[in-house]
């Protein structure tokens, strides 16, 4: 297994919706390990496995520790509150936008030793579940995005599926 790559805007498997994981083994756990260290190399908050071209219910999310969050068939079980965060996204270079989410969520999953777990998350960690379960659905930020927000990204969008498709360099 490779040195995971962030796949971009324009990528297909970004639109996918994930299959569950049976069970979580060795093969699982590594592929989650790999997506840890993805993230952390890119910087981000939480990464979700369509994002580096797997198409398994997997996701990792930063806790601020150096010991991350790590989900497999995450399944949000209480929504509370809303709030207005501003978020980007790995797979979306340079944009950013804000979304309302709830502000606290619990979720249910294995962890990366196949065992069930629950976790609470508010404020920004409930945005970031939130936003790495969206990605295990096909969903991106942008789809949270009125008419008149997507209008504007338009040209900034159509020149990142372009180069994830290999047409252009920037």
């Amino acid at each position: 297994m490779g040195v995971y790559k962030i796949r971009k805007y324009g990528d297909p498997i970004l639109r996918t919706r994930c299959r569950p994981v049976d069970k979580v083994g060795a093969r699982e756990k590594k592929i989650l390990q790999q997506m840890a260290k993805a993230m952390y190399r890119a910087q981000g908050i939480g990464l979700a496995a369509p994002q580096v071209g797997v198409d398994f219910q997997l996701m990792v999310v930063d806790r601020g520790d150096n010991n991350p969050l790590m989900l497999v068939n995450p399944l949000i079980l209480l929504k509370e509150g809303e709030s207005v965060l501003e978020e980007g996204c790995l797979s979306l270079p340079e944009i950013t936008l804000k979304i309302k989410r709830s502000k606290r969520v619990m979720v249910e999953g294995w962890n990366e030793d196949g065992e069930i777990i629950k976790v609470e998350g508010e404020g920004l960690l409930a945005h970031v579940i939130q936003h790495e379960v969206d990605h295990l659905s096909g969903i991106l930020i942008i789809d949270h995005a009125d008419q008149a927000e997507r209008t504007c990204l338009d040209t900034k969008l159509k020149l990142l599926e372009r180069k994830s498709r290999g047409y252009i360099s920037l």
